[in-house]
């Protein structure tokens, strides 16, 4: 039997090799709790937080921006927990998750929302990474090609990828270490050479509690909507055994620390420097030059442990459902794909706030599908899902569910109208939107069976 029978068929999987991921259940968990923390925390050191705290100068300063990151890796924690219940439960992907809500054509268009971020963010980042290793190169040996470094690194990446989740554990697990070790060095780094300018202009400021702080835990929440959304992808490969108090307390102790020290280092030498590019800023914070090729060597592996669990696996299995492509050809289609996101433009410094509009834009698109499958799986479903259902497409959930596109439409004209906290103005219309037109829309009622 083919992976393809397999995954259409839903036949649970009770063992996995090296990257021979699937859409059917699974059964087999190859993360326990600390593997699973460590996972998160690798996969959370993203510079894309660098460059919202960089975005902050001027509007809040030190200690709102610290409580902005508090709430909002709060929420993300809870959210996580929340909506990642169907995938620990029953083993499934978000793909598959999505299609009692969706419908089996319908679940594309999650597929698609979810996929773009991912994208894009993963040539940021490589970039990003690509940079820091040329600054290596050519502090040590006096060879400086961005564009080498830029398809070499996309190249390892792109083959880290193919091992599936357990590449990430083993990546992950060993990394984790090092990712803490540096965090640490940066941060103090920092205050020791900038200590007197943090304090004038991000101190002794007076910021606001208003709008834009609530607007700034947004963003810091946004960079994680994403993950909110497919957090199945990663749960069905956590041990059954872990309740889901232990689960919040996973992840707010992976997300808080990476999130915190990034989006604070990129406040305070923003705030400090007026400089953007990271790179830029690690390269003139840091006078030892030993300690400046550890430092760059850090910001480029963090892209590869974020990329790797964040933005391929995602894109990927949509590509596995749509197009039933195995995981190993969807993870180097994804990587492809990210060349064609121009990252070299993503980068510049004016581009800075473009990225916080790219933020709260699909913000806008995320929050409204998130309510309507954590609306869909614990009121309608009442936690229990249907698996043969789930995995046949000319059964009740074949085509499209337009309660769901309807609801989904209803939650993104709210999140646009509060475009600076989109994802949270998006819940309650999507979510109440959703609930009501199931109970009367004659065409969802086929998708109520269960």
């Amino acid at each position: 039997m083919t992976t393809l029978d397999t995954v259409q068929e839903g036949t649970a999987i009770d063992h996995k090799a090296m990257g021979e991921e699937s859409l059917a259940p699974q059964q087999t968990r190859i993360m326990d709790p600390w593997s699973y923390l460590f996972a998160w925390l690798g996969g959370c050191v993203s510079i894309g937080t660098f460059t919202i705290g960089s975005g902050l100068v001027g509007t809040l300063n030190l200690l709102q921006t610290f409580v902005a990151i508090a709430i909002g890796c709060t929420v993300i924690g809870l959210a996580l927990m929340i909506n990642g219940q169907a995938g620990h439960k029953y083993g499934i992907p978000f793909m598959v998750q999505a299609r009692s809500a969706f419908g089996f054509t319908g679940t594309r268009i999650p597929a698609l929302v979810r996929s773009v971020p991912a994208i894009v963010w993963f040539g940021f980042q490589s970039w990003i990474g690509a940079g820091a290793l040329n600054l290596v190169s050519e502090t040590m040996f006096g060879y400086s090609n961005i564009w080498v470094f830029f398809i070499g690194f996309q190249a390892l990446q792109i083959g880290l990828s193919v091992l599936g989740f357990h590449g990430i554990k083993w990546l992950e697990n060993i990394g984790s270490v090092f990712i803490i070790g540096a965090l640490v060095y940066m941060f103090f780094s920092v205050i020791n050479k900038y200590g007197a300018e943090i304090s004038e202009n991000l101190v002794n400021v007076e910021g606001t509690w208003g709008a834009p702080f609530w607007g700034a835990t947004m963003l810091f929440l946004g960079i994680y909507s994403t993950m909110m959304l497919n957090v199945s992808d990663y749960s069905r490969e956590l041990r059954h055994s872990v309740g889901p108090v232990r689960q919040v307390v996973i992840y707010a102790n992976s997300i808080l620390p990476a999130t915190l020290f990034m989006g604070l280092i990129g406040l305070m030498v923003s705030g400090a420097t007026g400089e953007v590019d990271p790179i830029k800023v690690f390269s003139s914070a840091v006078d030892n030059k030993l300690l400046l090729v550890v430092t760059l060597l850090f910001i480029a592996f963090a892209q590869v442990t974020t990329n790797i669990l964040n933005n391929v696996v995602p894109p990927a299995y949509a590509l596995m459902d749509v197009f039933k492509l195995n995981f190993k050809t969807s993870a180097v289609v994804v990587g492809l794909l990210a060349f064609a996101t121009f990252p070299w433009e993503l980068v510049k410094d004016e581009s800075a706030d473009g990225l916080n509009l790219f933020i709260r834009t699909y913000s806008a698109f995320l929050g409204p599908i998130f309510a309507i499958l954590v609306v869909d799986y614990f009121i309608l479903r009442k936690r229990e899902l249907n698996l043969e259902m789930l995995y046949d497409p000319e059964g009740p959930y074949r085509g499209v569910n337009m309660a769901a596109i309807i609801a989904m439409l209803v939650g993104i004209v709210f999140a646009l109208i509060f475009s600076g906290i989109s994802w949270y103005a998006s819940l309650l219309p999507a979510g109440v939107s959703y609930y009501l037109l199931m109970k009367n829309l004659p065409s969802a009622r086929r998708f109520l069976e269960n």
